[in-house]
């Protein structure tokens, strides 16, 4: 079964929500190309990661996305 944001497995939890939607989002894909939960679980959740290290928009301790800071409230 795909997993969304109500569903999704138990090792996504403690993820920041933009980033467990992208774990979600690979972890899907991952599924589709017929890898076990388990493996894809692991891959989604390593890949996230390192897509939201690489965009310094993505703030890990946050739930939302930074803004630019130089911007008006």
């Amino acid at each position: 079964m795909p997993w969304h944001a109500e569903y999704y497995p138990a090792a996504m939890k403690h993820l920041p929500a933009v980033v467990r939607t992208k774990a979600i989002e690979i972890a899907n894909a991952l599924l589709d190309q017929g890898y076990d939960e388990g493996k894809a679980i692991r891959i989604a959740v390593a890949k996230a990661k390192a897509w939201a290290a690489a965009h310094p928009g993505i703030d890990f301790q946050s739930d939302f996305p930074t803004g630019d800071s130089d911007a008006d409230p």
